[in-house]
């Protein structure tokens, strides 16, 4: 199955999927092509889905075909490009720079792992992208894409292994 992400302007775009467009957020840069870490871009391709993620206080586990987890208070994601830990999930304290998946907001309640730049991981290109929850306004990602949740929610259910999300710039 494969999510299409195009953009509407700025930092709004749609993702469709089995015949449904929803609307969603984007980096406020918009969708790129040679992503750079903290460009605020999406990054523009083909990236496989890898897993799913969520917070037990907050949201039910999910049904997926993709390895779902739980996010704990202590979780975090590398985003130090000169660190070996560089875009991995890390636990916090973490000795460089990582962003915390435990997230007061609700952006990080549900959110998918998106694999781009993790085969191999190269420093600087872009770290931590995901598909998650939108803003109550749809405000931008940091290079996200980023869904209502209930969205979020029905496509999650019916992922599987092999699942891809493409990023288009037309």
């Amino acid at each position: 199955m494969n999510l299409c992400v195009t953009p509407a302007g700025g930092h709004r775009g749609w993702l469709d999927f089995e015949g449904t467009r929803h609307p969603c957020a984007l980096g406020p840069a918009g969708i790129r092509d040679n992503k750079r870490e903290g460009d605020g871009a999406t990054p523009r391709g083909s990236f496989p889905l890898r897993r799913v993620l969520y917070r037990a206080d907050r949201v039910s586990r999910p049904d997926s075909g993709l390895p779902v987890s739980e996010i704990g208070a202590r979780d975090g994601w590398c985003d130090a490009p000169d660190d070996p830990a560089y875009n991995q999930q890390v636990p916090l304290p973490h000795t460089a720079s990582a962003e915390n998946l435990w997230r007061d907001d609700g952006v990080y309640d549900l959110l998918v792992v998106v694999g781009y730049n993790d085969a191999p991981v190269v420093g600087g290109r872009g770290s931590a992208i995901f598909l998650h929850v939108a803003s109550p306004e749809f405000g931008p990602t940091e290079g996200c894409v980023a869904l209502e949740i209930g969205a979020l929610q029905a496509i999650v259910a019916r992922l599987a292994p092999g699942d891809t999300i493409e990023t288009r710039t037309s």
